[in-house]
């Protein structure tokens, strides 16, 4: 028994012993310091000529995110729906990034129907379909005040004319820069 005691506190001075030579985690690293460290020479063959400073040109993220969103403002629906395709994901995604990356932009969401229907009918539809885009933004993290979502119903038709045709370019959300 006494044995059994005499190695247990054995162990306990041992483990003891080796916490005192452990690394303090709260203590920084060493640095080393190479702000003197002389420049590293890039020139090929031994040449000491000189190495002409690149030309960096600056690219403002906002400008190339708004050339990317130019063309791709208008997103269409199904008869009847107000359900996002899922084809129309990576535009509104654009939409999105642009707006998250500049919080003082914002859009207009005008939501439009085919001519099938009421006025009252096409009115709300169209509502609906805006606000569908704008819950896909808002999704996206954009602020619910960069969005306002309007509806036109079927009063300002993309293509004139009766027929599938002209009736599918007339469902649609137009994401306008206000």
């Amino acid at each position: 028994m006494k044995l059994t005691r005499y190695a247990l506190t054995l162990i306990a001075a041992a483990a003891l012993a080796g916490c005192g030579s452990a690394v303090k985690l709260d203590e920084p690293a060493p640095v080393k310091d190479i702000s003197t460290a002389p420049p590293v020479n890039n020139t090929s063959q031994g040449s000491t000529a000189a190495v002409a400073d690149s030309a960096v040109k600056t690219v403002s993220l906002d400008e190339q995110l708004s050339q990317q969103v130019r063309d791709k403002r208008v997103v269409y629906f199904d008869f009847d729906s107000d359900v996002v395709k899922e084809e129309y994901r990576p535009l509104v995604e654009l939409h999105a990034k642009r707006l998250n990356n500049n919080r003082k932009l914002a859009l207009n969401l005008e939501g439009h129907t085919d001519e099938r229907g009421g006025r009252e009918y096409n009115l709300a539809l169209g509502q609906r379909r805006a606000e569908a885009v704008a819950k896909s933004l808002t999704l996206l993290g954009v602020q619910a005040s960069q969005v306002e979502a309007v509806s036109f119903g079927k009063e300002r038709p993309a293509v004139q004319g009766s027929g599938e045709e002209a009736w599918a370019k007339n469902r649609r959300v137009e994401l306008k820069d206000k």
